[in-house]
């Protein structure tokens, strides 16, 4: 008996050496929020009941989408330092005259968790309109115990009222606040005794970030966090060699993180470290396309050492202000030369798995019966169109949430 049989499909499922996966003519059963059968829909067993069938029309299914990095919970609007980095006024000249993070930091800080949550819900329900079921959400804009875990509050009570499964990653070792500039050991040893502990207690973070970068914070430092992170057994992901090649994807690696994220000036011996610990390697298309980046992620690498790439919006107010993961997919074909089959499984599969979650990203028995419909001619066109809308509906967890059939 399924509770429900999605019938009439195209599914690309997305199974590990696949390719797309593809069945023609395909159908799923679902019981209990999981997907219990899949196949042919010639060979749905005869004697196979449903409390409720779903006519698909011949569009394509496709594992819901996973956005496994972003920063989406925070106050206020840099469209303004946007426009004066065009007129040609520096980042750091913006950043010294009280722009930068530290506008975003002020804005989140000031804002209550009711106003927190209605800024931040139009681009979850932006994601979510093109087809995302599991979000990552980090802090990072708080900067002290309270306000990072009010981000990580509203973050978990968002997903909950929008039905998008929202996992909070703590990023507290962002940037340095205003009240601890020229003392970054002081923050950290301030991160690691109060702050990570308390979201520890309150069991509000999946995970923990930091951005290890000559801007931000030291391999030393990051290295602190994650010793931290580890006392509470929380695993690990790091903003990794994006600006400079910092040994970040080897200390990723070290940690056995669930991922390093950027890597544009990672190199090999980092990248093979990565392979052996099976950290996964996350591409921001998004944030190399706004900051008019010219040396890209290390594609040929990451593929010859065999390392799982996955591609996310990286949606923050700064570098990245987008809320399409179809567009990001567009953008990781154009610019990074990724193959319109290797990006639908790096928002699929592999970001699942760069969030430590193997119960999804596929259509397969056992999965969470987490699914997007397209209204689509052939796979491809998920990372062909630019700019589309061409999600029809979204399944999470058994349910229709989004659009009809």
């Amino acid at each position: 008996m399924f509770t429900t049989l999605l019938t009439n499909a195209r599914l690309a499922t997305m199974r590990e050496g696949s390719g797309y996966g593809i069945v023609e003519d395909g159908a799923l059963g679902i019981r209990d929020g999981l997907i219990a059968w899949v196949g042919p829909q010639r060979d749905v067993p005869r004697d196979a009941l449903a409390a409720n069938r779903i006519d698909a029309g011949r569009r394509w299914a496709t594992p819901g989408f996973v956005d496994c990095h972003t920063h989406l919970v925070y106050a206020g609007n840099r469209a303004s330092e946007f426009e004066r980095r065009l007129e040609g006024v520096s980042y750091a000249a913006i950043a010294a005259a009280g722009g930068g993070i530290r506008s975003t930091v002020e804005a989140t800080r000031a804002a209550t968790p009711e106003a927190l949550a209605a800024a931040s819900a139009p681009r979850l329900a932006a994601m979510a309109r093109h087809g995302v079921t599991t979000v990552e959400i980090k802090s990072g804009y708080g900067l002290d115990t309270a306000n990072e875990l009010k981000q990580l509050r509203v973050a978990r009570k968002l997903g909950q009222a929008m039905s998008v499964d929202v996992r909070t990653t703590l990023l507290a070792a962002h940037a340095l606040p205003p009240e601890y500039a020229g003392r970054a050991d002081a923050y950290v040893d301030y991160v690691c005794a109060d702050t990570l502990p308390a979201a520890a207690r309150e069991a509000v973070a999946d995970a923990v970030d930091a951005f290890c970068e000559t801007i931000a914070f030291t391999p030393a430092q990051t290295r602190r966090v994650f010793d931290a992170a580890a006392a509470h057994g929380i695993p690990v992901k790091l903003h990794a060699d994006q600006l400079s090649d910092g040994g970040g994807a080897a200390l990723a690696a070290e940690y056995k993180a669930l991922s390093a994220d950027h890597l544009e000036h990672a190199n090999e011996a980092g990248i093979a470290a990565m392979a052996r610990a099976g950290t996964v390697a996350v591409l921001l298309p998004g944030a190399f396309y706004a900051l008019r980046e010219t040396r890209m992620p290390p594609l040929d690498m990451l593929q010859k050492h065999q390392v799982p790439i996955a591609i996310s919006t990286d949606c923050n107010p700064g570098t990245s202000p987008a809320t399409s993961l179809p567009l990001m997919m567009n953008m990781a074909c154009t610019l990074f030369r990724m193959t319109p089959r290797d990006a639908l499984a790096g928002v699929t599969r592999h970001a699942a798995r760069a969030l430590g979650l193997a119960d999804r990203g596929m259509l397969t028995v056992g999965q969470r019966a987490d699914i997007a419909l397209w209204d689509i001619d052939h796979p491809a066109e998920l990372a062909y169109r630019i700019g589309a809308d061409a999600c029809a509906a979204v399944i999470f967890t058994g349910r229709i949430v989004r659009g009809s059939l």
